[in-house]
């Protein structure tokens, strides 16, 4: 098929680049023009793993290309995929502001059939209004249309993985045209039969579910599904304050729970927060979406205040391990808001470097892809090569994003060079025993403190 993605951010290069590896002709378009021009030098501007190799390898074969002239791409296409941010305003209603102005663009300047296909997170009725847009404005046209919900679940870190190995492949139409358009463009994932990029050979993963319903039921299916995570986060996290006041084990606890398969091990791991653009944005979004349809949705309200607390509740352990902060050299590894990604929005290490920077610490960080990102907006931190400089002198080392080469680390080299060898995981990432057992201070979150 052709198809047009309109954004190149996260969702939209994955969409594009999995599409293309499918065999469809896909056209990348994004009226940021420094965005195009580093995807037409070959660079992608993300990191996320086996991207940029897929990006290449499909640009290479003539399936993938990439243009800032967005009415174009929408007029060369047979399905346009919207791919466009939908970030919080103020009040933390999602931005449509970017959909609208594409729907506007598409129907003015298409001509045909075209389906138009809501891959951002929405709130519902968005499709609704998308399809009132494309109505007024194309109707001088010639301009015919349909639309869908086709939702992305991809995770930042796994999203290639994600895309081609699907737990479920949701899609939402008005019309069993548009359902089978969607269909088979899935077809090889559906029926696993396509050249895996991340796995070779692959191996066999169970055939998703795909789920065909109305177009609200896809937008809320979204939403509903990344509150119900972030409400697991939350309650772990609460349990781990409980562990704490009772001397329990959160670790062993959610063990226990995990067990259950009605509940799973997945998300039952506390921390200090989960953070990321969707997690955060979606329950504001949710949460406002209710208030509008006269719905008050006090137990989302609870699991974004829950969360935002997490902050508080470590920079007090910090605080109480080292009495004073102020003018105390800190070393923190992990910038983004997890692992695999170089994305730092709303991230939870970022949160706590503010605080820490109020107190007036001085602090040295370390993220293996993020710290070209952070920056701009932390100027005044000590950027280091590596942990081991990170943690060279310091008087507490945090760590805030749980890289899984941090696991690998010469800790004992790590424990000479600190001032003091106290260790605050916000990640639950060490065995405790094992981390005293080497000569740290060890506190985590919901377990007992080592000495």
């Amino acid at each position: 098929m052709k198809i047009a993605v309109v954004g190149c951010g996260h969702v939209g290069l994955v969409t594009g680049a999995c599409l293309a590896q499918l065999g469809h002709q896909v056209i990348g378009a994004d009226d940021d023009p420094q965005k195009i021009d580093v995807l037409l030098r070959g660079r992608v501007p993300i990191f996320e793993p086996h991207l940029d190799d897929l990006v290449s390898e499909n640009m290479r074969r003539g399936r993938l290309r990439f243009t800032g002239d967005v009415a174009a791409a929408s007029q060369d296409s047979d399905v346009i995929f919207i791919c466009v941010g939908t970030p919080p305003l103020e009040n933390g209603e999602a931005d449509l502001s970017g959909i609208d102005k594409l729907a506007r663009t598409v129907a003015t300047q298409c001509r045909g059939h075209k389906l138009v296909v809501e891959k951002s997170t929405v709130p519902v009725r968005t499709g609704q209004e998308l399809e009132r847009i494309l109505q007024v404005y194309g109707a001088r046209s010639g301009f015919a249309h349909e639309v869908a919900s086709n939702p992305e679940f991809l995770r930042e870190g796994r999203a290639i993985e994600d895309f081609f190995h699907p737990d479920r492949i949701v899609i939402g139409a008005s019309s069993e045209e548009a359902r089978k358009t969607l269909e088979g463009l899935y077809r090889p994932i559906l029926e696993q039969k396509f050249n895996c990029p991340v796995h070779s050979p692959c191996p066999q993963a169970p055939r998703p579910l795909l789920l065909a319903t109305n177009i609200p039921t896809a937008e809320l299916i979204k939403h509903a599904s990344n509150s119900f995570l972030a409400l697991k986060i939350s309650y772990i996290n609460a349990l781990a304050d409980l562990c704490e006041i009772f001397g329990a084990d959160v670790t062993m606890l959610a063990e226990g729970m995990g067990s259950d398969r009605r509940i799973g091990r997945d998300f039952l791991r506390p921390g200090i927060g989960f953070g990321g653009f969707c997690l955060p944005k979606d329950i504001q979004a949710f949460v406002r979406l209710a208030e509008r349809g006269g719905y008050d949705f006090a137990l989302l309200r609870e699991v974004e205040k829950i969360n935002q607390r997490r902050i508080d509740h470590f920079v007090e352990k910090v605080r109480s391990a080292l009495w004073v902060i102020a003018d105390k050299q800190i070393a923190i590894l992990g910038l983004a808001f997890k692992p695999d990604t170089d994305d730092i929005r709303f991230s939870p290490a970022l949160a706590v470097i503010s605080r820490l920077l109020e107190q007036k610490a001085r602090l040295k960080v370390f993220d293996p892809k993020a710290m070209e990102r952070t920056q701009p907006f932390f100027p005044q931190l000590t950027y280091c090569r590596d942990a081991y400089e990170a943690a060279e002198g310091s008087e507490a080392l945090l760590l805030a994003t749980e890289w899984e080469e941090f696991r690998s680390l010469d800790w004992s080299k790590i424990r000479d060079s600190m001032a003091r060898p106290l260790l605050l995981d916000g990640r639950n990432f060490f065995v405790p025993k094992e981390m005293a057992a080497l000569g740290f201070e060890y506190h985590s979150i919901g377990r007992p403190d080592t000495r």
